[in-house]
């Protein structure tokens, strides 16, 4: 059990006696929900996605670093991944643009660095496209648009049995896709999404909707005509939510029944 759910019926001071005697009691309820048990293989893939975060996060934040300690110098660097590293060689190159020598010794350091996750990195990608061939329920997922490689094999991993979950929506609220609630007295207010639980695999999500609504000008099947009507009557970003969402429920789908995705399928 999350620790959060057992919180609430502990008394008295925190010790291990009362920490018992709470999980005893949180256990007993009927509505508590309990962390699903994951394999060793399971485990393995999940620890290579995180090895992989943590090194495109230490990625930007050396860019970032670069980007700040070449402003001290008035030299300003374009943002984004793609454009700041094109840019970074030749203005280390520069010769005429007054950066000192030992700073720009330094921050060559520092963008060798940089180079060495982004074979890291694509190392680790490699390993994950090759995982992703091998794993039956991977390949099935991958047949939903919007989800790739790195996203299967996230939700394969994390989620040892689909039929844990009894609904779709509850899937789709332990990836905090599901509107946060404030209800009383019979109002009921809906607002932005939870963004609860899993982090990696909500982003994963999002970035793949925002693909699929990209390349879906001239595609006539019902999901692109559908996105395509959404983005005009309600913007970009619900658009990129809500069909964030109706892939959330279709992994899930396709993980309870063990069938494959189609494309035009109706109920």
């Amino acid at each position: 059990m999350a620790s959060k759910f057992v919180i609430p019926y502990r008394q008295n001071e925190k010790n291990d006696a009362n920490d018992a005697q709470a999980i005893c009691e949180a256990a007993t309820r009927p509505k508590t929900r309990f962390v699903s048990i994951k394999s060793e293989e399971q485990q393995a893939v999940l620890c290579l996605h995180r090895i992989r975060q943590g090194a495109i996060k230490d990625r930007t934040a050396r860019i970032n670093r670069l980007r700040g300690l070449l402003s001290e110098f008035g030299i300003i660097m374009p943002k984004g991944l793609y454009p700041a590293q094109k840019a970074i060689s030749g203005i280390l190159e520069d010769a005429e643009n007054s950066l000192p020598f030992l700073a720009r010794e330094l921050l060559s350091d520092l963008w060798q660095s940089i180079k060495v996750l982004n074979e890291e990195i694509l190392k680790y990608d490699r390993k994950l496209y090759a995982l992703a061939n091998k794993m039956k329920d991977a390949k099935r997922l991958m047949s939903i648009p919007g989800i790739g490689e790195i996203t299967a094999t996230a939700v394969v991993a994390a989620v040892n049995d689909a039929k844990h979950f009894e609904t779709s929506r509850s899937f789709a609220a332990w990836i905090g896709l599901v509107p946060r609630q404030y209800s009383t007295g019979g109002v009921v207010r809906l607002g932005r999404i939870s963004k609860r639980g899993e982090k990696h695999i909500r982003t994963s999500l999002i970035h793949g909707a925002r693909a699929v609504i990209a390349n879906c000008k001239n595609k006539t099947d019902r999901t692109s005509l559908w996105v395509k009507d959404l983005v005009e009557r309600r913007g970009f970003k619900r658009a990129t939510v809500a069909l964030t969402a109706k892939n959330a429920r279709s992994i899930w789908a396709l993980l309870h029944s063990e069938k494959e995705y189609q494309i035009d399928y109706v109920k």
